[in-house]
Parts: structure tokens; sequence; C-alpha cells
């Protein structure tokens, strides 16, 4: 990993620390560094100046919400709004804890997509008409409950490595052998 002209290089190590974080976060950094044939230091280094750099957000645990939660409603939201106010809708959507994840797109009119958790379609309405509604800028709402998940995933530094050169145009991928 290297910064030059304030452009982080990942190199192919970085990639494969990150691939086996993302596979068990759990490991030490010993485990990684006898993966990878490379020093337990070097592992622990790289991953501290990843930490550092913003690369590595934080460490969590991915949880199986249909396992651990006995019932609930899982919806996707589309809310149109007035484009003076969408950054503010968006940000109070934030700040929702029935709100997991927030985007804007704009395609014929500015919309922000919401997935939203409710304990059950009454909490929904209440949560949308109580809550969203009433919001500054919002102009209508369109809500589509989920009634099957094919596939839920996080980003993967597996997925196509060489996507991250445009997540903010800050990460440069050097393709090289360990």
């Amino acid at each position: 990993m290297k910064l030059k002209n304030n452009v982080l290089t990942l190199d192919a190590t970085d990639l494969k620390i990150l691939e086996a974080l993302q596979e068990d976060a759990r490991q030490t950094y010993t485990d990684i560094g006898k993966q990878l044939g490379i020093a337990h230091s070097t592992v622990y280094d790289r991953i501290k100046r990843m930490e550092n750099c913003g690369i590595i957000k934080k460490y969590t645990t991915v949880i199986d919400a249909e396992r651990a939660v006995t019932k609930g409603v899982t919806a996707i939201m589309t809310v149109y709004t007035d484009p003076k106010e969408s950054e503010k809708v968006a940000e109070k959507l934030c700040e929702a804890p029935q709100v997991i994840e927030v985007y804007t797109s704009l395609s014929e009119e500015l919309q922000i997509i919401a997935k939203v958790i409710a304990e059950n379609q009454e909490d929904l309405h209440a949560f949308i008409a109580n809550t969203v509604a009433p919001l500054p800028g919002v102009l209508r709402i369109r809500t589509s409950i989920v009634t099957k998940k094919f596939k839920e995933t996080q980003f993967s530094i597996t997925n196509d490595p060489k996507k991250l050169t445009f997540i903010r145009g800050t990460y440069n991928i050097k393709e090289e052998s360990v």
C-alpha cells in the first residue's frame, strides 16, 4: 500500500488481507500471515494503515435477521421529494431506527430509496404516516413489502477488486503478485 499525491494504492497483498478479514475478521494476524506467506507484523502494519486511511471502517457481526427475529416486515420505500429538501429528508430517514439503508436516485425525478424494517404492517404504516409523510419536502411515498429475499450480501473484495477504483475515485488498485 502506497500513498502518492493523496491517492492510496492497494497492492495484491492488501487485497488478500482484506479478503481474509472479510472471510473471518476474528482471525489473528499470525493466521492471516500464514495463509498469505507473510510475517504477522506485515499483516498488522498493513491493517493499521488501512484502518487509519479509512479503508477498513469497522469490524462488525453480520446477523441473519430472519433467524434472529421471530417476525417482522421488510419494505422498500421510495420517497419522491422536492429537490431542495432531498438531502434533509435523506438525513432524517437515516436517523430513524426502522430505516436500515438509504440511497438517493435521480431518474425522471429525485427519489430516496430506503429499506425499512418493522415488527408488523401496522407499525410500518404508522412509521410512514407519522414519521416519513410529514417531513418537509416529501411529495409522495411508494412502499413495497418484501415477500421473498433471493440475495443479500455485503460488498466483498472478492466480487471484483478492479471495481475499487470507482469508489470515490480515491483508490487505485495495482495488480501485483505477492
